[in-house]
């Protein structure tokens, strides 16, 4: 093969003809604050909106064959561009696509144009312009939103352009989605919480009576009782995230603002019962499609607690015959407790059957009252640290009010809310677990960090933090696929093993226990592809708070199943069959061994003992996302469904060679 040494130095005489050319087709305009304006490309009706494509020509070589597009590969590389190839077949033109240039600039980037023109092989250069084109009989779409409402620019979770020192970028990305036409349109958000002031202009037009009740007084009108501080507003914010109406120069905007919102109002009474949890997480589930909670036992550090008997078979039936049998959502805020809880204690947030989200501020970091837990599914966002002005959560407040201080988790939960609505709205048909599935595939890192937890890739592929979950929601990712989704295969449970006995937890070191397992194989519930993986554990301690406990799957993904509880000094309860849970494995397959590892972190040395761990394996037969679109070599499902691809020609030649062996 012919090698080549390209040479790209140019007289400095044709450089500066270069700039001076690209200069004579711009003025000044001083009229417009200083602002570049291009007379031969700007037309007099709109502005033009440029792309990350461009058309490079090259200078004919007659000389070498193929030289030109090794030249142009090249190129690109080494510039930040992708070569796509030749152009019509024309031998000596290129489309070069930029991978980090934004679409949509409304002048061209002559820096990236200049350095194209400065290969002495390159002979011109076009960055192509974006324009419309419309489906005969169809009416163009305007910008869903206009941004009339006061607050929306204080609302940083739907549009971050670095307001109150946040990164810009980081958001819902949910105003994309509205411009697809999604708004949550037809589908109901119930808010189970303190009441919701359904009388509030922003929230009076979605709000949904039929669908509302009031279990702490047990009548039909979940009005907030009213309080000298204010302190039953919590639902009414909440609702305001999800449902403010859009345009009508009132508070902010909800991120599904066409949707229904009922209230659920079951806080406020002197104790919580088993009976009114269980009504109202499953209150008229033809109707509600989602129930948002935000709240959960006490984030002391030192509790740990979850679901009654009545409750518990309360979410079971609503997952299992909710929405006419597609399953009711639940989603639940992962806590408040901070580096000093853990969401794994907390049964609602760690249970298989609700979708537990976290929360990151304005800049990416971890929130100060983030819990942490390998149950978290995904992250949203709620307040910043410290009093920075703007940096809390911009909503509806009671008595027909605004705030821009909702916080905690407990704004994250109702936010993610809003983006499941615009995804049913998308595709109505979607289950329960279609809803989880989208929300592992479509979320995404988008520079959430923490100092501690890293990212870390899972044995399928798929990057997960132990604060973040699989990452921040996408709403414009989750609705373009739910649109295409095809319901995933039906959900299997077995039991891996169980390992029973009396293991004493050394105070320095650690207890290490396997269970190897077929996954059921040859079962009629074996399990292939993993969803959720439960280890129930009973132990006892001298210091409850000071044990951790990992767990480690075949592929080699560690899961923390509880992290030190530095206020938690029980020594009598223990952990009694408590079923810690992870979603870090999520699509692994789950044959192999298994590694529990658990000891002592603290400031004295400790005791314990294991008596009983229980491995209860969650997934499907067969691999969910073989029929999906994949819309990026790069996604996360386009990892996925490689591997599975994979995988299912190996079993396939397997199988075949034990059939030809018989």
């Amino acid at each position: 093969m012919a090698s080549h040494k390209y040479n790209d130095a140019k007289p400095l005489t044709k450089v500066f003809c270069l700039v001076l050319l690209s200069l004579l087709s711009w003025d000044f305009d001083t009229r417009a604050g200083g602002r570049l304006r291009n007379r031969l490309l700007v037309g007099a009706s709109s502005p033009r909106v440029y792309t990350n494509d461009f058309i490079v020509t090259m200078e004919p070589d007659a000389q070498i064959q193929g030289a030109n597009r090794a030249h142009a590969d090249w190129l690109a590389k080494r510039h930040g561009f992708e070569n796509r190839g030749k152009v019509f077949g024309d031998e000596d033109v290129f489309h070069f696509k930029h991978r980090s240039l934004k679409t949509g600039a409304n002048s061209p980037s002559l820096e990236h144009i200049l350095r194209l023109r400065l290969s002495s092989k390159v002979k011109r250069v076009r960055q192509l312009e974006g324009y419309g084109r419309l489906k005969r009989g169809l009416k163009a779409k305007k910008s869903a939103y206009q941004g009339l409402d006061p607050l929306y620019p204080f609302q940083w979770y739907i549009n971050n352009t670095g307001q109150a020192g946040g990164t810009p970028g980081l958001d819902l990305n949910v105003q994309a989605a509205w411009n697809m036409g999604y708004t949550g349109k037809g589908v109901t958000v119930a808010i189970m919480d303190d009441g919701l002031d359904y009388l509030h202009p922003d929230l009076r037009d979605n709000y949904s009576p039929e669908s509302s009740y009031d279990f702490s007084s047990n009548d039909p009108f979940p009005y907030p009782r009213y309080t000298l501080n204010w302190f039953n507003s919590h639902g009414t914010r909440c609702a305001g995230e999800v449902s403010a109406a859009a345009d009508n120069g009132i508070c902010g905007v909800g991120v599904a603002y066409n949707s229904r919102i009922a209230g659920i109002r079951m806080l406020d009474q002197p104790y919580m019962t088993d009976v009114i949890e269980a009504a109202s997480l499953s209150y008229k589930p033809e109707i509600n499609d989602i129930y948002s909670a935000s709240w959960g036992p006490t984030d002391d550090g030192r509790t740990v607690d979850g679901p009654r008997e009545l409750t518990l078979r309360a979410i079971v039936n609503g997952v299992n015959k909710g929405r006419n049998g597609l399953g009711s959502i639940y989603v639940w805020a992962s806590g408040d407790g901070g580096a000093n809880d853990d969401c794994n204690c907390d049964g609602y947030a760690a249970s298989m059957w609700t979708i537990s989200v976290n929360s990151a501020i304005n800049d990416g970091q971890t929130a100060l009252y983030d819990e942490s837990c390998s149950s978290t599914l995904a992250s949203t966002f709620s307040n910043g640290r410290g009093r920075r002005p703007g940096s809390g959560v911009a909503t509806t407040d009671l008595y027909g009010g605004c705030t821009l201080r909702h916080s905690g988790t407990s704004a994250a939960a109702p936010e993610a809310a809003g983006v499941f609505a615009l995804a049913l709205e998308a595709n109505k048909n979607l289950t329960w677990r279609d809803v989880q599935h989208l929300t592992v595939l479509t979320s995404t890192p988008n520079q959430l960090h923490d100092s501690f937890h890293q990212w870390r890739r899972n044995g399928v592929g798929l990057m997960f933090n132990h604060l973040f979950g699989f990452g921040v929601l996408n709403a414009e990712k989750m609705v373009k696929m739910a649109k295409t989704w095809s319901t995933v295969p039906p959900r299997y449970r077995c039991e891996a093993g169980v390992v029973v006995g009396n293991f004493p937890i050394p105070s320095d070191g650690a207890l290490t226990l396997e269970i190897d397992t077929n996954a059921c194989d040859g079962k009629f519930n074996h399990v292939r592809y993993l969803e959720h993986v439960q280890a129930f554990i009973t132990l006892e301690s001298s210091r409850r708070g000071d044990v951790t406990i990992n767990l480690t799957s075949p592929l080699d993904t560690k899961s923390i199943l509880l992290s030190r509880r530095p206020n938690d000094e029980d020594e009598t309860q223990g952990f009694r069959r408590w079923p810690f849970m992870t979603t870090h494995t999520w699509g692994e397959d789950p044959r192999g061994v298994w590694t529990l590892s658990i000891g002592f972190r603290g400031d004295f040395p400790q005791e314990g003992r294991l008596t009983r761990w229980a491995l209860l394996l969650h997934g499907t037969q067969v691999a969910p996302y073989i029929d999906e679109i994949v819309d990026s070599r790069d996604s996360k499902l386009a990892i996925s469904k490689k591997l599975e691809y994979a995988e299912g020609v190996l079993h396939d030649l397997q199988d075949a060679e034990s059939q030809y062996n018989e």
